[in-house]
């Protein structure tokens, strides 16, 4: 993997929570997924109610994140933003691994959380930087 795709997936390691899209039945979807870095492969944890690791095993999904709720303010608050495809597929995290998640929802739309993992392997990375820092005041014009 060259550098710049490199440093990319370094940057996920710095937020905890991600979008991933699909498609599921011929429709699009959006959904949030907590994602881990693991040998340069991005293993997200999602919840297996919603079907959406069935629709995305065997397929190419993109995923997505940012620090855009989470920059540090002062000195180096740089916003950025890193987006990949790649092909997916249903895994079993080690024990370990599944640590590295920490703690997961109780419940997602009123039901308990019950875990489903997925590996995908980054292809066509990119990361994006805002030319401005998070200290930088922003105001909404009127």
């Amino acid at each position: 993997m060259p550098s710049e795709e490199l440093h990319a997936i370094e940057l996920l390691g710095r937020v905890r929570y991600g979008r991933l899209a699909t498609s599921m039945r011929a429709l699009p979807i959006l959904a949030v997924a907590r994602h881990i870095v693991v040998d340069g492969r991005v293993v997200l944890r999602m919840h297996s109610g919603l079907g959406y690791h069935e629709a995305c095993d065997g397929t190419v999904v993109a995923y997505g994140a940012d620090n855009f709720n989470a920059a540090p303010s002062g000195g180096d608050g740089e916003l950025w933003s890193v987006q990949f495809t790649g092909p997916a597929e249903i895994v079993h995290p080690t024990p370990e691994q599944r640590e590295r998640f920490g703690a997961a929802p109780v419940q997602v739309n009123g039901e308990p959380f019950a875990p489903a993992y997925l590996g995908v392997d980054p292809h066509f990375v990119s990361a994006h930087t805002l030319g401005f820092h998070a200290s930088q005041p922003i105001r909404n014009a009127a």
